[in-house]
């Protein structure tokens, strides 16, 4: 298996000087840099508030550390010590994070909630009594000190949170130590705290002073709020990358491993998350140094120019394509599942819309199967009954008496509208393209294996059956879901194909064979891209609006609405024809 060697791990968002009007030294580094910066901006000053607004997940000890030693007289005051009791949280939020152990209802949380008034009123009399300088941190800032002398925003990037909760080095919101599980301090964070701090954010972004990367806390960046604001404006006008990241899995695979040169330690790899906006991060690049973001930010702060005035006004501020990799090659199944029909997904957990998705192989070993659609003539009841009797530990559920097993080739695309069951047999590589909640998978059957913590992963079981299409058997899965290439456009040197999402999905993607270069036109709408042959292209804007974006085998990219016409041409010598495929709302 020859590696894929140019795969680019950490692509970065190079801040032009000419556009943003920075350099190296505008990205501070370390906390030696960060403190000149602050004394100079608050100066001798009587009386100065710095709020320091805190992502849930800022690690509050080591910051108070930090600034302890380079403000040694100031005051620094944690906010979160104001929130009502942990027993009191809980009681407020378990209702809506309900007693499953994977699920919760969306619910728009305010920050507003986590305050005792009375604890609320004795600090803010504190602050209003004192002298000197004052730090405050932690979330909610805003809360207490509504104008501050001085508002920083410290984040940090999704992926290194849920690495601080699979570490326990960090709890939710109001409850402060990590005693709950990773999956249970990730499912809290998901409902409640990120929902929370993300609203935060939004509502101070336009006024932020220096935006905090604590990523690393021992050597933390910080960047201008007016630099960087621009820098995000200006990346919503050219194609670009998020930064991809790997997460091993009971059925992982070694393909991604073997092929991008991933380090060595995971048993497997079983995810990419190679464009999921609400999980990745962007990394922007201000010389040498580096400075990362949450990519949700881009939607949050520019979602016009990102998604488009239609796809905004469907979805609102959300990102609604999904792309990821899933490794099964030298691994096992997935897990045999269902995803929730829309009217179900928005009744039981307050979500808009749901996850329709779509299976490309991007690549296979031979003998690869996928599982799709309900035999003909199943027996609903016996089925019910096999799969409950399998959930109690009872007997093992035999698939294959069920559910339809394909072969896969190389290129293939599967469609896969919610309600059908499904899952990748062992040895693909999947390119998943998908609407963006991910979270809510109905898992029936998972081959009576454990995760990789030991334990057994939950079964949802009345959630899947409850959504389950019947009518989606193997006639229907052949007449609407397979086979369903057509050629829509050819040029010079190109050809373009829609590869068949089904009509109850809102997505359409469209493959495109090129050994010239390819016209494209975003139209006012997202695409997001994904190199699915050959090793490398490069993206131009006909106008030289952008720079030239060189993209490789295997790597998503994202081109926003407001790009417009673009052009993607083979980068390198042409051996035989590159391809790409593309995805995009539909907009009837």
């Amino acid at each position: 298996m020859s590696a894929v060697r140019n795969y680019d791990l950490k692509p970065v968002i190079q801040v032009n000087q000419d556009e943003v009007n920075a350099d190296e030294a505008s990205c501070l580094e370390g906390w030696d840099e960060i403190s000149e910066e602050l004394h100079d901006r608050i100066g001798s000053t009587a009386r100065f508030v710095v709020a320091i607004e805190c992502y849930p997940g800022v690690m509050l000890a080591n910051l108070q550390l930090a600034l302890k030693a380079a403000f040694p007289t100031a005051k620094i005051l944690n906010v979160e010590l104001a929130y009502r009791s942990a027993s009191v949280l809980r009681g407020e939020f378990d209702a809506a994070l309900t007693n499953d152990p994977v699920f919760g209802v969306m619910h728009p949380w305010k920050i507003t909630q986590l305050f005792d008034g009375g604890k609320l009123d004795d600090l803010r009399a504190e602050i209003g009594s004192a002298d000197g300088l004052t730090f405050l941190i932690g979330s909610g800032t805003r809360e207490i000190a509504q104008t501050p002398d001085l508002l920083l925003h410290a984040g940090v990037t999704r992926w290194e949170l849920q690495r601080r909760q699979r570490t326990h080095t960090i709890g939710n919101l109001g409850l402060i130590k990590p005693d709950e599980s990773a999956s249970q301090l990730y499912k809290r964070a998901y409902f409640v705290d990120w929902r929370i701090g993300d609203e935060i954010r939004h509502a101070m972004y336009a006024e932020i002073d220096y935006f905090l990367d604590l990523d690393d806390q021992e050597t933390p960046r910080m960047v201008r709020g007016d630099l960087l604001r621009t820098a995000v404006a200006e990346t919503v006008k050219r194609p670009f990358r998020v930064e991809p990241f790997f997460d091993p899995g009971p059925w992982g695979g070694q393909w991604m491993k073997e092929k991008f040169g991933l380090p060595d330690g995971p048993p497997n790899y079983a995810w990419c998350f190679d464009c999921v906006p609400e999980e990745n991060s962007v990394t922007f690049g201000f010389g040498s140094r580096r400075f990362h973001l949450p990519a949700i930010v881009l939607v949050h702060e520019q979602p016009e120019a990102l998604l488009g005035e239609a796809v905004y006004r469907q979805f609102g501020a959300e990102f609604p394509i999904r792309f990821d990799l899933l490794d099964t090659v030298g691994g096992g199944s997935l897990s045999l599942q269902v995803h929730p029909l829309k009217e179900y997904i928005a009744e039981h957990f307050g979500m808009k819309y749901t996850q329709d998705e779509s299976y490309y192989i991007l690549d296979c070993e031979p003998d690869s199967e996928l599982y799709l659609g309900l035999k003909e003539g199943v027996d609903r009841d016996e089925m019910r009954r096999n799969l409950a009797a399998a959930q109690r530990g009872q007997s093992s559920f035999e698939a294959t008496d069920y559910v339809n097993v394909w072969p896969t080739q190389k290129h293939d695309h599967f469609s896969i509208p919610a309600g059908t069951i499904h899952c990748s047999g062992s040895g693909n590589l999947v390119l998943e393209i998908s609407a963006t909640p991910y979270i809510f998978t109905f898992k029936l059957w998972d081959w009576g294996r454990v995760g990789l913590d030991g334990k057994p992963r939950p079964i949802h079981l009345k959630h899947g059956l409850a959504n389950l299409q019947w009518e989606r058997d193997t006639a229907w899965v052949k007449a609407e879901l397979l086979d369903q290439v057509v050629t829509v456009a050819e040029g010079r040197g190109w050809r373009e194909e829609r590869t068949g999402l089904h009509v109850k999905e809102f997505l359409e993607t469209r493959r495109t064979w090129f050994t010239e270069a390819v016209p494209h036109d975003t139209e006012g709408a997202l695409h997001v891209l994904n190199l699915v042959e050959g090793d490398a292209a490069v993206v131009e804007s006909p106008t030289e609006a952008f720079a030239p974006f060189e993209v490789h085998y295997a790597e998503t990219f994202i081109i926003p609405a407001a790009v417009g016409p673009y052009v993607v041409r083979p980068l390198g010598e042409v051996r035989s024809p590159l391809a790409t495929i593309k995805a995009y709302v539909r907009q009837d």
